[in-house]
């Protein structure tokens, strides 16, 4: 009794030292011992750049391959300085986002220069994690020679298969977006979840120090919580009512949509494009695992596939701290409350899968846990329909006991199968009321409605992409896809023509045609248009009766 005592207090102490829903359960005295209470509880927030894997996209964007020089927009004509991708010394590879810098000595990932002005300088940065994170702090991106001016923040909920604006940011709203420029700090409990374009982190203003990008999330807090966050309870009971609201913070992926770098002034100086680029030397994500208010803990599972003996040896030999960072593995939540799955998504088995709500922040302090309760004997007809279906039939002449009115977007025997227009999600259970998620293919670029078992549907033809929303090389998207009437490759327009959207070629007022080939100069004009001296027959035979007339009259 003793040590329970002991132990009973230390949890108590832990509880009072730990922030608001870090504890799943307590143990608690009643007249019939210590038993376990179970509250609404969610991880602490970490640093995410941690675990998440970068791409960067075009292929090439990345410079050093071949090297090349590059200038700073402090001193423009100075360009000393190298991006060697051989050179380890002068390399600037994408881990450079998410290292831990050492020493001082700051590290960065960079771009080719924009060397191919006017076409766009564009870069693509994708995040992911594998797993539903919730941001509980801001964004930071840190830009070193100069922020982009123009630039756009995308999030992915569903692992990218799909993604949305987060948030727009231009050194002129208007003009890059048809937006007017707003701040966070402008906004009201009404439109919190709004996207905005902000000018606040995209003008020049020739600091070294104004380096960062954020995206604000305490702001957004602070207009439930306060300008100190001292009031979180509110926040909280918001996030219950308000809807949309918690999904607003949450996502699976993260994506900079880089469209224009810092020029430093108000135009482009074409005489020295070797001063334009991008580099980041740093990317802050504050966030949680996202585990449905089931669990506190959330764990890096690892995966490990030894190929070579040599590889840690070599990475060792480097002590470079962003090699650290490519593993292979996965958050996981670790779920409490009777459920399971990466997010706590789900009952476990043994447990009643319709009974599976998300924990829920209400009533404060420790919310309500939401348990899963223990299946009990089945009711009514022996048939199983996966939690799909309440009601059974039987069919006289098949002999065969079938589920009626499958629900969740379900059919089959048993609810096992997808309707048509929905794919199987692989990573929910059989049971789950998410386990048929809609195709949504395109329906100009497919051919129906149906996709096959891994969401890609059946494009016409010239229309590519899991949705069919997509052309082609060699075709463009208009209601559809339509092969391309000219381009810069094959289809060339000619005669000083200029293809137009792949759609037209727009020819010099002398020439016409598809391709502009054919000259406007018709048969017996010159091309001035002029009437060369070509006369018809019935207007040579009208002259010869004038002229014999003529002559007649002053014959007398």
């Amino acid at each position: 009794m003793l040590l329970q005592a002991v132990l009973l207090l230390l949890l108590r102490c832990l509880a009072s030292t730990l922030g608001q829903y870090d504890l799943c359960k307590s143990l608690v005295s009643t007249d019939e011992g210590s038993v376990w209470e179970h509250y609404a509880c969610q991880p602490s927030p970490v640093s995410m750049k941690d675990y998440m894997r970068i791409k960067v996209d075009p292929p090439g964007i990345t410079c050093g391959n071949p090297p090349e020089r590059f200038c700073t927009l402090e001193n423009p004509y100075l360009c000393s300085d190298e991006c060697d991708a051989s050179n380890p010394d002068l390399a600037h590879p994408p881990q450079l986002m998410q290292d831990r810098e050492r020493n001082g000595l700051i590290t960065y990932w960079q771009t080719v220069t924009w060397r191919r002005h006017p076409e766009p300088l564009l870069a693509n940065i994708t995040m992911s994690w594998n797993k539903s994170l919730e941001l509980t702090d801001d964004i930071q991106i840190t830009f070193e020679y100069g922020r982009p001016t123009i630039m756009v923040m995308d999030k992915s909920m569903d692992h990218g298969r799909s993604w949305q604006p987060y948030q727009f940011y231009a050194d002129d709203c208007l003009d890059a977006f048809n937006m007017q420029p707003k701040r966070v700090r402008d906004l009201s409990p009404a439109n919190l979840t709004r996207v905005i374009c902000t000018e606040q982190y995209s003008r020049w203003v020739g600091s070294k120090n104004d380096k960062n990008v954020k995206f604000e999330v305490k702001a957004r807090f602070a207009v439930f919580a306060g300008p100190r966050l001292q009031n979180m309870d509110n926040l909280y009971t918001r996030m219950e009512s308000m809807k949309g609201l918690r999904d607003f913070f949450t996502f699976t992926n993260l994506r900079l949509r880089l469209l224009r770098p810092a020029l430093g002034g108000t135009y482009v100086q074409r005489d020295n494009l070797l001063k334009y680029f991008y580099a980041i030397s740093n990317i802050e994500i504050p966030a949680r695992c996202k585990c449905n208010l089931h669990a506190s803990q959330c764990l890096l599972k690892y995966f490990y596939a030894i190929s070579n003996i040599e590889i840690p040896a070599r990475c060792k030999c480097n002590l470079h701290a962003s090699q650290c960072l490519l593993i292979d593995g996965n958050l996981q939540c670790q779920c409490e409350h009777n459920t399971t799955g990466q997010d706590c998504q789900r009952c476990k088995k043994g447990f009643k899968a319709k009974s599976w709500k998300a924990g829920s922040y209400l009533p404060p302090p420790n919310g309500t846990p939401n348990t899963c309760t223990i299946a009990g004997s089945p009711s009514g007809s022996n048939c199983e329909c996966n939690g799909h279906s309440n009601r059974c039939s039987y069919i006289d002449y098949l002999n065969i006991v079938t589920c009626v009115s499958c629900k969740h977007n379900t059919r089959g025997q048993n609810c096992q199968h997808c309707r048509l227009g929905y794919f199987r999600n692989a990573s929910a259970e059989l049971d789950d009321e998410n386990v048929c998620i809609e195709c949504n293919c395109n329906q100009l670029g497919s051919v129906h409605d149906r996709c096959n078992n891994t969401g890609f549907c059946q494009c016409k033809d010239g229309a590519m992409g899991a949705k069919c929303d997509d052309c082609l090389p060699g075709f463009y998207w208009k209601q559809g896809c339509y092969p391309n009437v000219c381009d810069e490759e094959m289809l060339l327009c000619q005669n000083g023509g200029t293809c137009y959207l792949n759609q037209k070629c727009i020819c010099p007022p002398e020439f016409k045609g598809v391709l502009c080939q054919h000259s406007r100069c018709e048969a017996g004009k010159d091309c001035n248009g002029a009437s060369s001296p070509h006369l018809s027959t019935a207007t040579l035979l009208l002259c010869t009766l004038l002229t014999f007339s003529l002559a007649t009259i002053t014959h007398h």
